[in-house]
């Protein structure tokens, strides 16, 4: 498996020299063996989401790229993925197809994204930037199940396994939040403009556990 650790992010922001600093993982390569494991503050049990992240990526349009991965032992529960003709995706359990949006591409520039879905209307929507796309309708009356693995880094193809290179990300990631519930379209612009809002209330950048695998790198980036 390679070199792992675990990060523990408590007091996550720290001052120096009157900059709050950010944790912010490095994914160097393209590789099968780098991976970050986040372990959730609460179940993932959910009939509706808020995903939030910054990310940054120069892998452009040649190949799939996964931003999130939450897999259960049967199958993938919960995923986000740049596509290969650049379109954002959102796939949920049960279903071969997802939900895509035709958005500006992701680049060497962090790119503020969030995703929403709710179970009750099937109301899907994409945030970049806190610029809220169409919404869509997808996966009406479905529940996220818990009991599951969530990686950065890697699509697991197995429970935690089945990694495949040319599907792993290259790039930066921060500021990784879920919640169990959709924010308003206020409070995920907030979020973007720097604003402090409530954080995740099933992962909280801030305050989760991360499980280290292979070579990815964890830098302090000051706001």
């Amino acid at each position: 498996m390679g070199l792992s650790a675990i990060l523990f992010l408590g007091a996550f922001s720290t001052m120096l020299a009157g900059s709050v600093a950010i944790k912010t993982l490095v994914f160097p390569t393209e590789t099968n063996t780098n991976y970050v494991e986040m372990v959730p503050q609460k179940s993932l049990y959910m009939r509706a989401f808020t995903l939030c992240m910054n990310v940054a990526t120069e892998l452009r349009g040649s190949r799939e790229v996964i931003l999130f991965a939450y897999r259960t032992v049967h199958e993938d529960e919960l995923n986000v993925w740049r596509e290969l003709d650049g379109r954002l995706s959102l796939y949920l359990s049960g279903s071969g197809h997802g939900v895509l949006f035709k958005v500006p591409e992701l680049g060497a520039l962090q790119t503020h994204l969030c995703v929403t879905w709710d179970s009750s209307s099937g109301a899907t929507a994409l945030f970049m930037d806190g610029k809220k796309s169409l919404t869509k309708i997808y996966k009406k009356g479905h529940t996220v199940r818990s009991g599951g693995k969530v990686l950065l880094g890697q699509d697991p193809d197995a429970y935690l396994g089945g990694f495949d290179a040319r599907q792993s990300f290259v790039g930066e990631i921060c500021d990784v939040n879920l919640w169990d519930s959709v924010l308003s379209d206020s409070t995920i612009q907030d979020m973007f403009s720097g604003k402090r809002v409530t954080r995740g209330n099933v992962f909280d950048w801030e305050t989760t556990q991360l499980r280290m695998n292979g070579q990815v790198q964890v830098l302090n980036r000051e706001l």
